[in-house]
């Protein structure tokens, strides 16, 4: 990245099927998306510091990381705390990473960067992203391959605030097929019991969101024959927005994003399709967590749509 160039990286536009999105390059971050003008996520500007992840991949585990410890393969790591108001390792380390730019095509973008061995994380990942336009929305694909001689533990997922339509959060319905929440703290959402959705958090038909608050992961997804899992959230007057996922991410965090600062508060539903749980790397592989052999490589993938 030059020096002249916006804060949040290069620019990078594709456009497909009455779609628009705008790729910035640090964090390789989904800065905007439009279909036929109407935003899909909540957007924000180029030149200005990405706030609250917004669109931000999330690389080599999202979420936490419990106090930014974990063991693997018989080795104590200790991650530094990246929240540090609850004393975790949040959403992994390439999220302020200034990614390379490998394709740039009208409809198709693919960005790199490589992981280097560090202080809590010593293993060598070589992470693609592509984002794609038809018109059947935006696909993202993330692909994390170990180049190291060690395995790797890894995960990944996307950031995105979803916008249905006018006014916030309050204002629209959610569909949540999911069966399971997981349970955490109110201080430090600390991960704690899986249970079956209930009161608040059975959203498995249209329901609007209100002024309830959620911040929780949710798994057990109804899904087609296929395997994907499709969450709706829509507006007042029926339009809205869908992001669809296979098996490959058995797990969602949906966030309110209830905020102090008024203009983030609630302007968009987080909607985050993950390949582990909240603190996978000490959960384990029962959570989700994707163990790389040297040479393996793994992806995951979603799509935003319009309703």
């Amino acid at each position: 990245m030059s020096n002249d160039a916006p804060l949040s990286g290069s620019q990078l536009t594709i456009s497909a099927a009455g779609y628009t999105a705008e790729i910035a390059t640090v964090g390789a971050t989904l800065r905007s998306l439009q279909h036929r003008g109407r935003d899909l996520v909540v957007p924000f500007a180029a030149d200005e510091v990405r706030p609250v992840f917004r669109g931000a991949v999330l690389a080599p585990w999202p979420n936490r990381v419990v106090d930014g410890r974990y063991t693997f393969d018989g080795q104590e790591h200790e991650l530094a705390l990246s929240e540090p108001a609850r004393g975790h390792a949040l959403h992994g380390l390439v999220g302020w990473t200034d990614f390379a730019v490998a394709l740039h095509e009208p409809d198709r973008v693919v960005l790199m960067t490589t992981i280097a061995p560090q202080a809590g994380y010593p293993f060598r990942v070589v992470v693609h992203v592509e984002y794609r336009l038809d018109a059947g929305g935006l696909r993202t694909t993330i692909t994390g391959k170990n180049t190291g001689d060690d395995r790797a533990p890894w995960g990944t997922g996307p950031h995105p605030y979803l916008r249905a339509g006018e006014g916030t959060v309050d204002d629209w319905t959610l569909t949540l097929p999911a069966t399971e929440v997981l349970e955490v703290t109110a201080d430090r959402l600390i991960p704690t019991a899986l249970v079956p959705v209930h009161d608040e958090f059975d959203l498995r038909t249209p329901t609007a969101i209100g002024p309830r608050f959620v911040d929780h992961a949710f798994t057990g997804f109804d899904r087609d024959a296929d395997g994907t899992a499709t969450i709706a959230l829509t507006a007042r007057d029926g339009h809205g927005v869908r992001v669809t996922f296979g098996p490959e991410c058995p797990w969602v965090q949906v966030h309110t994003a209830d905020h102090v600062v008024p203009e983030y508060h609630r302007a968009g539903l987080a909607v985050e399709p993950m390949t582990g749980a909240p603190d996978a790397f000490n959960a384990g592989t029962e959570r989700g967590l994707v163990v790389l052999d040297p040479g393996a490589a793994h992806s995951a993938a979603w799509t935003i749509a319009a309703i």
